[in-house]
């Protein structure tokens, strides 16, 4: 009986690739894009289904600058960690002054999952810009994979919710108790875990990679983690966040998911 083997690619999105216009280039991701669609070229016929998560966001929402100001009513630029003891000290407050319970609300929740301090970003994979759309080699490449099995690539929408993060593709960091959209994707991972190998890559390794598969560790129905297969050589972290992509490799490592490149999967 032929493997079920599911690619599951995260954000591989214009505004992430280190090229002219990204919004948030992340150092090394054109080159593992490219990587990845050869691998989809070269592991055709063994893949049986690819799923797409697509970072999709409006350019107001919690981690975009224009929700924040400084004391001085000032902006706040990007990159800016902004914690629930800043906002309560006044340094950085919501520029929507009824937000704030709201806002610390949530700041408080975010720091208890003891995930991620609240980052402002850069406005980038805006719904509706060339920005949000799949690099150009991938779309391509699944594309013709498509056109070989007749079966279509799985596109999954995430971040559309303004009032929280959303890094995984399965939950964002703070569920929104009235958005449906924001609470644990169960039929995907439920639909990914009857695989007996996924494979995953993606942007970047320090952040939606690396949320995604964590959220995939903890709730895969089997529990079977050495299923997961990290794509080593088609992910890269943002700049700064080199230490956190290395901790989490080793940690899934540690756990029993597989780290391969590309040519070892398929030469």
């Amino acid at each position: 009986m032929a493997r079920n083997i599911q690619l599951l690619i995260i954000d591989p999105q214009n505004d992430f690739m280190d090229i002219p216009g990204a919004a948030l280039p992340v150092q090394g991701a054109s080159a593992d894009m490219g990587r990845l669609a050869s691998l989809v070229d070269r592991a055709r016929t063994s893949i049986s289904g690819i799923t797409v998560t697509l970072d999709s966001h409006h350019s107001v929402g919690i981690e975009r600058p224009a929700m924040w100001k400084k004391a001085d009513g000032s902006a706040v630029p990007p990159f800016t960690q902004i914690s629930a003891a800043d906002v309560r000290a006044g340094t950085y407050l919501p520029r929507e002054a009824g937000a704030l319970p709201r806002v610390l609300a949530y700041l408080d929740a975010l720091e208890a999952g003891g995930r991620y301090t609240l980052m402002v970003w850069p406005v980038h994979c805006e719904i509706g810009t060339w920005g949000h759309n799949v690099q150009d080699a991938v779309r391509a490449a699944y594309n013709r994979w498509e056109a070989a099995t007749l079966r279509p690539v799985r596109k999954v929408f995430k971040g559309m919710n303004a009032w929280t993060e959303n890094y995984s593709a399965l939950q964002a960091e703070v569920p929104d108790p009235q958005d449906p959209d924001t609470q644990l994707n169960m039929g995907l991972v439920r639909a990914l875990d009857t695989a007996d190998e996924i494979w995953i890559a993606g942007e970047a390794s320090s952040h939606c990679v690396r949320a995604t598969t964590e959220h995939l560790a903890a709730n895969l129905p089997s529990g079977r983690i050495g299923k997961l297969v990290l794509v080593s050589d088609c992910m890269s972290p943002v700049g700064g966040f080199e230490a956190q992509a290395e901790a989490f490799l080793a940690d899934l490592r540690t756990r029993g998911a597989r780290i391969a490149t590309s040519t070892e999967l398929a030469g």
